[in-house]
């Protein structure tokens, strides 16, 4: 075979049995790419900082009775943010829980039923409601939080509303613990603690 032939049939070789017309081909070839992993290059920002800003008055008693004023609405406004703030917590923790299995009567992650999952949430959050019929704690809202409650089908079940529609709640022994539509199982109406 001529020099030039051989190149041209490098790393292929053909076989053929005696006596049979089947041939066989196989293709070789030489490891030539080469891989190269790097280390991505990553920027990181401090958090802004919060600032509070002090109302400012210009004269004495002006000050005395506006601070009193300022410092009641105040508080309302903090009770109103700390019950917000613990509601979206509620939600927060209520994701934990997905992927539990259900078990009648259970009250823990090892296993729970619907009003276990959520006494168990709030629990989590240091707030103590009602195993069963936790709702009569709490007052109806049309306008529903994350972490209210969404008691359903007549109070034969519960879960916890995330937002956007969904909720988390522990459905059945085959499903277990997930997060779901709210209009998936049933009617509902909204319970909070705000």
């Amino acid at each position: 075979m001529p020099a030039n032939a051989a190149d041209t049939n490098l790393g292929v070789s053909a076989s053929t049995e005696s006596g049979s017309q089947s041939a066989q081909l196989a293709v070789t070839a030489e490891p030539t790419a080469t891989v190269s992993f790097e280390r991505p290059a990553v920027t990181t920002m401090a958090a802004p900082k919060v600032e509070t800003v002090r109302a400012q008055s210009t004269g004495a008693d002006a000050s005395e009775t506006s601070t009193e004023a300022d410092g009641e609405a105040k508080a309302g406004k903090l009770a109103d943010a700390a019950s917000s703030a613990a509601a979206s917590g509620l939600a927060a923790i209520a994701y934990t829980g997905i992927g539990s299995p259900y078990v009648w009567g259970g009250t823990t992650p090892g296993g729970w039923d619907c009003s276990g999952f959520t006494q168990w949430v709030y629990a989590q959050a240091g707030i103590s409601i009602p195993r069963t019929n936790a709702w009569t704690a709490m007052k109806p809202t049309a306008t529903p939080a994350p972490g209210d409650l969404v008691m359903q089908n007549g109070g034969a079940h519960v879960g916890i509303y995330v937002g956007n529609g969904m909720m988390i709640s522990a459905l059945n022994p085959s499903q277990g613990t997930l997060l779901h539509a709210v209009s998936a199982t049933g009617t509902s109406a909204f319970y909070t603690l705000r």
